[in-house]
């Protein structure tokens, strides 16, 4: 081998080993992108993200209207309310301002009460009056204000807290409860009519009137969990209430909304022995409304922890949505079997809870809690179950809290459990019936089964002072986290939040319903600042949709906005749902207010995945309805517009090059020819 061949050889693998040492350097220091927040498919503990030690947060919503959720805080003499704002830059909450309320507050419900837009505070706190909760509203102001004016007042209620339902259609919160009287404290049900004028001095906020409710009224428990939610599948709210007959057993009624008809008494059954706080959602994916909520053998009302639970499945009985787009909905004599995928908003009168515990009952499935979470590491699974929060006074209802935390469509569990002083959450996926889940038969059949979620869910282990769970989307970026509240005895606080890091291949929706504010258009303050009106917390919106999976196969759900608000329910004002795997726009989506019109609700079809949905109903009439889609940008969206420029810029490059390569092929094509006849000329 020649000495100068051998030279060049050595330069040229020493060229390739330095080409391979660039490449093994960090990537950190090559890669344009900033480095993900959390990198682990797990849950993620993610701290307090600014929220004081101390403080409780008792509720949800966007008080400064700009799409992100904001939370509101009570410290511990339940004198201070707090408002914390997101902020998306810094991924943390800023205390924005604060209120001090003068007895100690109870519940608060969000919502825009005077109907400009802006998302008002409607303070309930005790007495000392016997069985009388006193009311007030503080005003909101578009900078995320409140008491900036004087409160002002609402007549009082009774204990059994009153719940917002716009029960005469005009889209304005009004109330519904027992108004507090000395005389007769088992009054019947009685509305605080929305009637506010901000031209009028003194302001009055409601106006007690009396509901056209058609049928028996009950007497209110307390607590309770009363709820503003469709029921038969009109995709109109209607009102469910739990009953107390003063002996302690408990009973429900079903009041369906008839419009400016009033409500009607549809149905109303026993609840089981030992019955506690009742969570609503399609548990199933069948386009209904389901009950979830746990039953206990025995209750502490100084631990507020229940023994022997189990958790109860109550399935509503109604119509099913029709397979496919082709196939009947009606059979020879007229009656409807199925709803088509086009009318899923028709309502069927013959819907049914059926609680009955017969064998050949499968609308009603009962899971005990040892079976839920028999996977722990534990021999013997604990069946108790944290049922009030006893450090708060009141003590607190603590539901089951449902979430679809995995995007495949179907709620999940939210739940704390107790062993001795640990309270622990932990969160259960649902999955298809297999042999040996928990909520299936022997033979692994039935509706829905719940797996414990252990590998990932290590930062939930960890936490052993919980006091409350609840489900939110942090930074609104389609995942479901969620927030512990905490008695502080572990030293980490009252409040940490888990960022929910598990990596999903399926997509998720999120909409929300506005209250016409405005008529749907922009707001002016007192000060001239324009400002949509997204903050208004309104109860009592309906969501229905039909998909199609990636077999092809398709499959409707059913959403309510915001259907409670009492006992620090903590539901966000948004609904979020999970579609699963799909590759397919959704076919049919619903969208239901509570308008007496005749048009109540509109069918939204296509919509794109992984979006945010804003539907503006009008105010008055049925036309007019404005729909906004938003696609939150990603922090890839900037690199991915510059990668596509550079390779339009990089393609343009190419064909200029081939289009000159081209031309000069052409001019010598020509001169070969021209050559070649004047050669024969010749």
């Amino acid at each position: 081998m020649y000495p100068g061949r051998r030279i060049r050889r050595q330069r040229s693998t020493f060229s390739i080993f330095l080409c391979i040492l660039c490449l093994a350097l960090p990537a950190r220091s090559m890669w344009p992108f900033s480095p993900k927040r959390f990198t682990k498919n797990s849950l993620m503990k993610a701290g307090s993200m600014g929220i004081a030690s101390g403080d409780r947060i008792v509720a949800f919503g966007d008080f400064n209207g700009d799409q992100f959720l904001d939370v509101l805080s009570l410290d511990q003499d339940q004198h201070t309310l707090s408002v914390y704002l997101w902020n998306h830059e810094d991924f943390s909450f800023h205390k924005s301002s604060s209120i001090r309320h003068p007895t100690p507050v109870s519940n608060v419900v969000p919502g825009d009460f005077t109907h400009d837009g802006k998302l008002d505070l409607l303070v309930m706190s005790g007495s000392q009056t016997p069985n009388r909760m006193n009311i007030v509203l503080y005003k909101g102001v578009h900078n995320d204000q409140f008491g900036k004016s004087t409160p002002v007042s609402v007549p009082p209620s009774t204990l059994s807290q009153p719940i917002p339902v716009d029960v005469d259609g005009d889209m304005k919160i009004d109330l519904l409860g027992i108004p507090y009287t000395q005389s007769n404290t088992n009054s019947p049900l009685m509305v605080w009519k929305n009637s506010w004028n901000a031209s009028q001095t003194p302001n009055s906020l409601f106006d007690l009137t009396t509901p056209q409710f058609n049928g028996t009224q009950c007497t209110l428990s307390n607590p309770h969990s009363n709820a503003v939610i469709d029921f038969n599948g009109d995709c109109l709210a209607d009102v469910f209430l739990v009953c107390d007959d003063g002996s302690g057993h408990k009973s429900f009624q079903i009041w369906i909304n008839n419009k400016d008809a009033g409500f009607s008494l549809a149905q109303q059954g026993s609840l089981p022995s030992g019955v506690h706080s009742i969570s609503f959602a399609d548990v199933d994916r069948d386009g209904t409304i389901d009950m979830v909520f746990p039953t206990c053998s025995s209750y502490s009302p100084s631990t507020g922890i229940g023994m022997g639970c189990t958790i109860n499945i109550a399935y509503n009985k109604q119509l099913p949505v029709c397979a496919s787009a082709t196939t009947s909905s009606v059979n020879s004599k007229g009656q409807r079997l199925c709803r088509s995928p086009e009318q899923l908003c028709i309502a069927d009168p013959n819907f049914k809870f059926d609680l009955s515990t017969s064998g050949d009952n499968d609308a009603f499935v009962q899971v005990p809690v040892s079976a839920l979470l028999s996977s722990t590491a534990n021999s013997a699974p604990s069946s108790s179950l944290l049922l009030y929060d006893t450090t708060n006074t009141p003590s607190i209802p603590i539901p089951i809290k449902l979430g679809d935390a995995n995007l495949d469509g179907f709620p999940d569990f939210l739940l704390i459990a107790a062993s001795g002083d640990s309270h622990t959450p932990k969160l259960l996926f649902s999955e298809p019936c297999a042999k040996g889940l928990a909520g299936c038969d022997q033979n692994g059949h039935g509706r829905r089964g719940w797996k414990l979620v252990s590998k990932g869910a290590e930062t939930l282990e960890t936490i052993k002072d919980a006091r409350g769970a609840a489900f939110l989307d942090m930074d609104e970026d389609g995942t479901l986290d969620v927030l512990i509240q905490r008695t502080g005895e572990q030293g980490q606080g009252t409040v940490s939040f888990i960022q929910n890091n598990f990596y999903y291949d399926a997509f998720f929706l999120k909409a929300i319903v506005l209250n016409g504010a405005c008529d749907n258009s922009w707001c002016t303050s007192s000060n001239g600042t324009n400002y949509l009106p997204f903050g208004v917390s309104y109860s009592g919106a309906s969501y229905k949709y039909t998909v199609l999976d990636t077999s092809g196969r398709r499959t409707a759900a059913q959403v309510g906005q915001l259907p409670q608000t009492s006992y620090h329910s903590l539901l966000t004002p948004y609904s979020f749902f999970g579609l699963g795997r799909t590759n397919n726009y959704i076919e049919n989506l619903f969208v239901g207010s509570t308008k007496h019109t005749d048009q109540h609700f509109i069918n939204m079809e296509g919509v794109i995945p992984n979006s945010r949905v804003v539907i503006r109903p009008p105010s008055t009439g049925s036309d007019g309805w404005k729909r906004e889609l938003f696609l939150r940008p990603g922090e890839w969206i900037p690199w991915v517009t510059l990668t596509v420029i550079v390779t339009m810029v990089i393609l343009a490059v190419i064909v200029f090059v081939l289009h000159l390569n081209e031309k000069r092929e052409d001019e010598l094509e020509r001169r070969r020819a021209s050559h070649h006849i004047n050669f024969d000329a010749l």
